[in-house]
């Protein structure tokens, strides 16, 4: 098409505004903002869908609350509902405090938009974010009493729509673990068989794991990747049970968990120095691969840092869906690293931004 250029966006939320880097080769970027300066980003989507790029961002303002924003020119303009596009329902005492995962379902279904929200609940919205539905199943659910907050706070932190079957959902929260429904989001079941807490009574209870991060490989919806506040899991069977694979890794402990968008045996973990500490082990950060389904895992060091005791948050990092696939991932010291050979190597995206909160990656067509 005249006129049309074909580049990778990365959207990088932070601290304190948005910022978006582009790139034609995935090696050198241009970065521009910063975007809604002074305004926490702790969410950001980039929906590609429709034939339309359409940025969707979970803002928390000091002064205004939290609320959805979007644009359609790569935030020159931003627009949001009028009223807050998520609220909750009259006469409850819940109210949004932060927007934590914003989450585009499938091309097959284009209007679908996924929102995990503080306190932990679920969005649904059917306008392409506009405006967003409290996913009541969830939300009613016997155990939400139970489901204590995480130091970040009570929230739905991953949501992974099936990639064919629209009634089908896996989210994670903080700290209930992994539950699940089969029916559109009417009933909700934890799926958490296999998933370790060392410090309770029951190791294997059936929900309360502190997840912190799902993600899933492959293009069948079977094969997941968890890292947990102790422990890194593969489940098989949509998150119905889990495999312990952390043997071989430098730390069982970590936030970000990245998965293959076309193999399932191929993921991505960022260890860390468990605990109090929180920092990459000996201060060298280092992304950890598997190409084997986490039978053994490979450290990627080359554009990584050496002196480096900042942490990568768990929505700090992501993949594209190019050949060969890009990994990305951000820190809070504000410093942005992109992998064009699927983690083997690094550039530097970015640096000196505010705390790096959220990371998205998405070809996009530019006139």
């Amino acid at each position: 098409m005249s006129g049309m250029e074909t580049s990778v966006v990365v959207a990088i939320g932070t601290r304190k505004g948005l910022w978006l880097a582009r790139s034609d080769d995935r090696e050198s970027w241009k970065v521009d903002g910063p975007l809604l300066l002074a305004t926490e980003v702790p969410s950001v989507a980039i929906d590609t869908r429709e034939g339309t790029t359409r940025l969707l961002v979970g803002a928390r303002s000091e002064h205004w609350g939290p609320t959805v924003q979007q644009s359609e020119d790569f935030g020159q303009t931003w627009t949001e509902h009028e009223g807050g596009a998520i609220v909750f329902p009259e006469g409850g005492d819940a109210s949004l405090e932060r927007v934590w995962q914003i989450h585009p379902d499938t091309a097959a279904r284009p209007g679908v938009v996924w929102a995990g929200c503080e306190p932990t609940s679920l969005w649904r919205s059917a306008d392409g974010g506009r405006s967003f539905s409290l996913v009541t199943g969830l939300w009613d659910h016997p155990h939400r009493p139970q489901w204590w907050p995480g130091f970040g706070g009570a929230a739905v932190h991953t949501v992974v729509p099936h990639p064919t079957d629209d009634s089908n959902v896996v989210v994670a929260m903080s700290t209930g673990g992994v539950y699940s429904t089969t029916d559109g989001g009417d009933t909700w079941h934890p799926h958490n068989v296999g998933i370790k807490v060392s410090h309770m009574p029951d190791p294997y209870p059936e929900f309360g794991q502190c997840v912190h991060k799902v993600a899933p490989a492959g293009t069948d919806g079977l094969r997941m990747y968890a890292q947990n506040h102790h422990g890194v899991y593969r489940s098989d069977d949509g998150g119905g049970s889990w495999t312990s694979i952390a043997e071989g890794l430098p730390a069982d402990f970590g936030f970000v968990a990245l998965g293959h968008p076309r193999d399932a045996d191929s993921a991505w973990v960022v260890p860390l120095v468990a605990d109090g500490e929180r920092v990459p082990p000996q201060g060298q950060l280092r992304v950890q691969r598997t190409r084997d389904g986490g039978r053994s895992w490979t450290p990627s060091e080359a554009g990584l840092p050496d002196d480096c005791w900042v942490t990568p948050l768990r929505d700090a990092a992501c993949v594209d869906e190019l050949d060969p696939v890009g990994v990305y991932v951000g820190t809070r010291a504000g410093s942005v690293y992109a992998s064009a050979d699927e983690g083997r190597t690094f550039t530097t995206v970015a640096e000196n931004l505010p705390d790096v909160l959220c990371v998205r990656a998405a070809v996009v067509v530019e006139a």
